[in-house]
């Protein structure tokens, strides 16, 4: 499928072979049994590996599966309080939300106001102020309880776990 005039060749050890037509590069390929495999088409003239590409592509996979095995993944997860919440209640939601920032999620904190409440946004804003006071040596100190604002009829901010709990 190559389908430059010359190419240039590199054998399996890495040395490079020289600029040679596809026909002798892939008879030189065979000659080895192996494979040549286009690497870099865009150069001039294109590039071209004499490999073992079932072992090539074997590899790639087992490194990207690697890399995949370290990562993690930050998931939002959401608690939401309402204004009149009792005090077990909010330790049980507080208590949910610690155990979300030390598995290294995030926790998005809604305060959900109805009706005549909605008078009283500053009942929240106590809410949200006890969430963070509590949660502070696992969270981030960038988040301010001052800038949460009512959207709507829903009162939100966002905690981040620190770098350490991750």
């Amino acid at each position: 499928m190559i389908r430059a005039r010359q190419v240039r060749v590199i054998d399996d050890a890495g040395n490079q072979l020289g600029i040679m037509s596809p026909v002798d590069a892939i008879r030189e390929a065979e000659e080895r049994s192996l494979d040549l495999v286009e690497v870099a088409g865009k150069a001039v003239p294109p590039v071209c590996r004499i490999m073992d590409y079932g072992k090539f592509l074997y590899q790639q996979s087992k490194r990207a599966k690697e890399s995949k095995k370290h990562q993690h993944t930050i998931t939002v997860k959401e608690i939401k309080y309402r204004p009149k919440i009792d005090i077990h209640d909010f330790q049980t939601k507080t208590n949910h939300v610690r155990a979300f920032l030390q598995e290294g999620d995030k926790v998005k904190i809604t305060i959900m106001f109805r009706g005549r409440e909605m008078a009283h946004p500053e009942f929240g804003k106590d809410i949200l102020a006890r969430v963070v006071e509590t949660t502070k040596d696992l969270c981030q100190a960038d988040c301010d309880v001052a800038t949460a604002r009512l959207e709507g009829r829903n009162m939100c901010i966002v905690l981040s776990p620190t770098v350490t709990h991750v």
